[in-house]
């Protein structure tokens, strides 16, 4: 059970971290007028075109005690990322980001901008804004980012194991176990996985979807 522990962990972890990033984020990269927000949303979308490997060698070489980065958070701030649930985290949130910041930005995309106005009219704050008016009317925008970011944690392999590595109870996920599994020839292991993995997406899956409905009107 550790490695099926080891990976829901992880995607609960993961989905509150980009839920706090991705909401600001795709605000700025909605509302901005700054030239340079095409950059940071090219950046962003990234991970949909690359494939996991390479965005996990690079993780894997940033985050290297042989190198600066990875050699300052470990000798002056104690911090192992590779080869650490640390590690998981941070590969994760960066290759399932546009998981959630594209879902946010579409909702935001067609939010009408009179209610916004309207709200500062009022008086009400940027943050005030945000929380009273724009996050309610984006409801089914914000419920596709965090499931399709849990989901999409759940299913990673190529990056969690390259800056991870297989380290049992520590970085081991399902994902990999279900390969380590299938790699031995247990078969019957790596189904139960694999089920466990198949019968909790389709119930996130099938929650998001009635969730999100919209009842049929007929005139």
């Amino acid at each position: 059970m550790q490695p099926l522990f080891l990976t829901f962990k992880l995607a609960l972890i993961v989905t509150a971290i980009l839920l706090v990033i991705g909401v600001p984020l795709a605000c700025w990269i909605v509302f901005s007028r700054s030239r340079f927000k095409y950059v940071v949303e090219t950046l962003v979308s990234m991970p949909l075109v690359l494939p996991p490997t390479v965005i996990g060698f690079y993780l894997l070489i940033a985050f290297s005690p042989q190198y600066f980065l990875g050699h300052f958070l470990q000798s002056y701030l104690g911090v192992r990322v590779v080869f650490s649930f640390t590690g998981l985290v941070i590969g994760s949130v960066l290759f399932s980001l546009p998981f959630m910041v594209n879902p946010i930005k579409a909702g935001l995309q067609s939010f009408p901008l009179a209610l916004m106005e309207a709200s500062y009219c009022l008086g009400k704050s940027p943050w005030e804004t945000l929380h009273r008016v724009i996050l309610p009317n984006i409801k089914p925008a914000l419920l596709t980012g965090i499931v399709m970011a849990f989901a999409h944690t759940i299913g990673e392999f190529g990056v969690v194991l390259m800056i991870g590595g297989n380290i049992p109870g520590e970085t081991r996920l399902a994902s990999i176990a279900i390969y380590n599994e299938v790699e031995a020839l247990n078969y019957h292991t790596a189904g139960l996985y694999a089920l466990v993995l198949v019968l909790v997406s389709f119930f996130i899956l099938l929650v998001f979807y009635y969730l999100n409905r919209k009842p049929l009107k007929i005139f």
